[in-house]
């Protein structure tokens, strides 16, 4: 694959790669990047085959550092569209029905902060800065926002987004931002650890759950519970059900059909 591409896609065993490519500008967003990671998850979202999506960032030095802040890169506007496009990539991420990880590989900031938590799971070096700096250049992280708060408690949120300033691969492991910490020199094992405790469970329920996860975000109890007890259901007249059951009373690893 050429180094001049924005986004490198690339399929790793279940996996499928997403790779910011523009370590020259520490990953920041652009229109290319944006196209780019979309791109990825459509093509996740199509293959049976690909059962975790990976969303990082390239060398060692930034995950990702927020938009591309030079005049007509990532930080335009087009007031004509109701959407913008980064907000779309945010709906189409938490829409995936794909298990996804972000492999937090240096700097996170800003918009790479969205990227970050659109995510269903982090692992991140045990050196890594983060942070909300959109308040020292007269904006504020609204976009990210909507996805923020539901990860990390509301106290922790306003200090973040109110001083801008950067805080620590502990302070975000301790809000919830991240599952996991690795040194530098093992964070692609620990990468690979995660992705094989998703790969060998069952495709369909993994896939109907995320589904039922997003689903009843803005229910009540009562609207949730009763979403839920179908669900329950539906799933259990599944092939991939049907197997698991079979595999545990039979002693004997399932073999996931995927349906």
């Amino acid at each position: 694959m050429s180094t001049e591409q924005a986004v490198l896609l690339e399929k790793r065993g279940r996996a499928l790669w997403i790779t910011v490519n523009r370590p020259d500008k520490r990953n920041a967003i652009n229109q290319a990047v944006i196209d780019g990671i979309r791109q990825g998850y459509e093509q996740a979202q199509a293959d049976p085959q690909v059962r975790v999506i990976v969303l990082t960032g390239s060398g060692d030095k930034a995950f990702c550092a927020g938009a591309d802040l030079r005049p007509g890169e990532g930080f335009v506007f087009d007031y004509a569209k109701p959407n913008a496009d980064y907000a779309d990539l945010m709906r189409l991420a938490s829409n995936s029905t794909v298990p996804s990880i972000a492999r937090v590989n240096g700097v996170c900031m800003a918009g790479g902060m969205g990227l970050l938590c659109m995510t269903d799971m982090a692992v991140a070096v045990d050196t890594v800065r983060f942070g909300l700096p959109e308040v020292k250049v007269g904006v504020f992280p609204m976009q990210v926002l909507s996805l923020l708060q539901r990860l990390v408690p509301q106290r922790v949120l306003r200090e973040w987004c109110f001083t801008g300033e950067p805080f620590t691969a502990d302070e975000a492991l301790q809000a919830g931002l991240v599952n996991h910490l690795a040194p530098a020199a093992e964070l692609d094992a620990k990468v690979e650890w995660l992705i094989d405790r998703l790969v060998d469970k069952s495709p369909t329920a993994i896939r109907r759950g995320k589904y039922a996860l997003r689903a009843i975000e803005a229910m009540s109890f009562d609207q949730a519970i009763a979403y839920t007890e179908t669900q329950i259901a539906t799933l259990a007249l599944t092939e991939d059900a049907k197997e698991g059951l079979a595999a545990f009373n039979e002693k004997r690893a399932p073999d996931w059909p995927g349906r």
